[in-house]
């Protein structure tokens, strides 16, 4: 299996449509604004197997000392081979100077993310105003 990571690769609407769609996310029901979003991110990492795009993630960051990832995700079909873990690994070289680096992980995804050196930051919690039912 040939897997290639990118930084700012190429992206098509109905193949990020497709990988939203297949991790249960709400976000490709509104295309027009996802793709855009993904597109201004500060950062984008996109996986691809056989050309086929089976993970991406975005940074949104002011430059300087915060960055969050909003969104990091691999296709079911291709999730436990190490992907996710090397499209983070990526994101946290580019901003390992940073003073903060912040994500919010759906609670099958924390031990993931602990792994990848992510804590709960003191007596912090997460809050939100949201328009969706899911992601």
């Amino acid at each position: 299996m040939d897997i290639i990571i990118e930084i700012d690769g190429q992206i098509e609407e109905s193949e990020v449509v497709d990988l939203y769609e297949a991790n249960g996310w709400s976000s490709p029901q509104k295309p027009d604004k996802l793709i855009p979003a993904l597109l201004n991110s500060d950062t984008l990492v996109t996986a691809r197997v056989d050309g086929k795009l089976v993970g991406i993630g975005n940074a949104i960051s002011d430059g300087h000392l915060v960055v969050y990832y909003p969104h990091m995700l691999v296709h079911p079909s291709y999730q436990g081979k190490g992907i996710g873990r090397r499209m983070m690994e990526l994101m946290l070289t580019l901003y390992e100077n940073f003073h903060q680096q912040m994500i919010t992980a759906d609670v099958n995804a924390v031990g993931f993310y602990k792994k990848m050196g992510f804590e709960r930051a003191g007596t912090t919690e997460s809050m939100w105003i949201y328009s969706g039912k899911e992601h």
